[in-house]
């Protein structure tokens, strides 16, 4: 008998708040990373910052981009840090062809929207997504203020 359990914010390592924001995300996926020593060591720490971090298909694997793992003050000396290097992503193949071809023939744009600890792996959430217009954005913000003041005047109709 399995339980879905629900995420835990201690397993969320960052959020990328202004991607919901920016993007209409009609599809998620989960990938994994690769990285390296120093980077995990940051990543427990809570070194991290995907805000401006997207994803690109090149020669037919998945890399992040943007994304910044500052290291350690105490890092090795002997291992050149770099905080904004090219990170692959590990998907399936089928994963990587449906995203290849949504990005080349629809316009889409693969953002990353959270990176979390799945066990003992990092796992990053990938959004396939559509840019909003300003419009747009006014429309969610007015929703959200309308969903506010309708909670607000619930609260205050049921005393």
């Amino acid at each position: 008998m399995a339980k879905n359990k629900p995420k835990n914010s201690e397993n969320t390592i960052a959020r990328n708040k202004t991607a919901s924001f920016e993007y209409k995300i009609e599809d998620r996926l989960e990938a994994g990373l690769e990285l390296q020593g120093w980077e995990v060591k940051s990543l427990r720490a809570g070194k991290v910052n995907i805000t401006e971090s997207y994803v690109f298909i090149k020669n037919g694997e998945a890399f992040m981009s943007g994304a910044q793992i500052m290291p350690l003050d105490a890092a090795s000396t002997h291992v050149v840090c770099n905080p904004t290097r090219i990170r692959k992503l590990l998907l399936n193949k089928r994963e990587l062809e449906v995203l290849a071809s949504k990005v080349e023939r629809q316009g889409y744009t693969i953002v990353a929207t959270s990176m979390y600890w799945k066990q003992a792996w990092v796992k990053v959430n990938i959004g396939l997504a559509k840019g909003k217009k300003e419009h747009d954005k006014r429309s969610d913000v007015k929703d959200r203020e309308w969903k506010i003041d309708k909670e607000r005047m619930m609260k205050h109709k049921v005393r």
